[in-house]
């Protein structure tokens, strides 16, 4: 697949954590996304190990999601200095902090209350490393996201926006906004682009093929074509998220969250109404136990 740039680590997380992506080289460190909350103990030590008695300079957010950014606090705790950057769109809701606006609450997610200190701009540049990075707009799963392009070594950090195979729930077709035409904007972008390497908020970095994004075009159309198809998925990835955090829990303590969560609630609303909220949750605990991404024991539903 080729190298990174010089100083470039990829600290790979799984999936209740996004990856992180350090920068060691040059004069300032910097690392990009921080995990989920409950791993920031991990991200901290992680970055440490790496940077050792030096500090951490920057901190970026491809987005602000819980699984980006809520390591942010910790870090920026341990390192009094740190520059902090954000994509423009929620910069009054972090800066007034709102929960609900900034999606924790709704998902039945947490992240520590963190602060910023500028913006990052589409068209602009920033030095990461030794290297200058293209920062480009890329909404669809997060209608403020951003993309980072190396255009030497074609190398691209791209958020929840490209996977190996997809890409992240779109999430504002869940609030009956438009996000389906973005994502589409958004894969012309990588592919006008042509990276060589990928490196995603989760999984292992990848070499960028043609069949990538023909696997990502043919995923949006399904869901595209069939929104209920996508709804179900959406709230599929948000059970899982909770039992990657809790990892066990009582079956009907699973539900009864199911039924306080708002974002669960509306999915229910709009796309599932005619069947009761109970036993539509049950039924999607069902899919999950049957597609092996979770199990029963007695009265427990583990993570699996």
């Amino acid at each position: 697949m080729g190298e990174l740039p010089f100083g470039m680590r990829v600290l790979e997380r799984g999936w209740l954590s996004s990856n992180c992506v350090l920068f060691s080289g040059g004069a300032k460190t910097s690392l990009v996304d921080s995990g989920y909350y409950t791993h920031a103990d991990q991200t901290l030590a992680m970055v440490e190990a790496i940077l050792g008695e030096r500090p951490l300079n920057c901190l970026i957010n491809t987005h602000l999601h819980s699984d980006h950014c809520g390591g942010n606090a910790i870090l920026q705790a341990r390192h009094p200095e740190l520059t902090t950057l954000i994509p423009p769109g929620q910069a009054n809701d972090v800066r007034n902090w709102d929960p609900v606006a900034l999606s924790y609450e709704p998902t039945g997610q947490h992240c520590p209350p963190f602060k910023f200190s500028t913006t990052l701009k589409s068209g602009e540049l920033i030095y990461l490393g030794h290297e200058e990075w293209e920062i480009y707009s890329a909404p669809g799963h997060d209608p403020d996201a951003i993309i980072l392009f190396e255009p030497k070594k074609r190398v691209l950090i791209s958020g929840d926006a490209l996977w190996e195979r997809g890409f992240g729930v779109i999430f504002p077709e869940l609030e009956e906004k438009d996000g389906f035409a973005e994502v589409a904007a958004t894969l012309d972008q990588i592919e006008h682009l042509e990276p060589r390497l990928v490196i995603p908020g989760h999984g292992r970095v990848f070499a960028y093929t043609p069949q990538i994004m023909e696997y990502a075009r043919q995923r949006l159309i399904g869901f595209r074509d069939d929104p209920v198809r996508h709804a179900r998925h959406a709230a599929k990835v948000l059970l899982k998220f909770k039992l990657l955090e809790q990892q066990s829990q009582k079956l009907n303590q699973f539900v009864d969250w199911s039924l306080n969560t708002p974002c669960l609630i509306e999915i229910h609303r709009r796309f599932f109404h005619a069947q009761s909220t109970p036993s539509w949750v049950l039924a999607l605990c069902d899919d999950l136990i049957k597609s092996g991404a979770a199990r029963l024991e007695g009265s427990d539903i583990l993570n699996a």
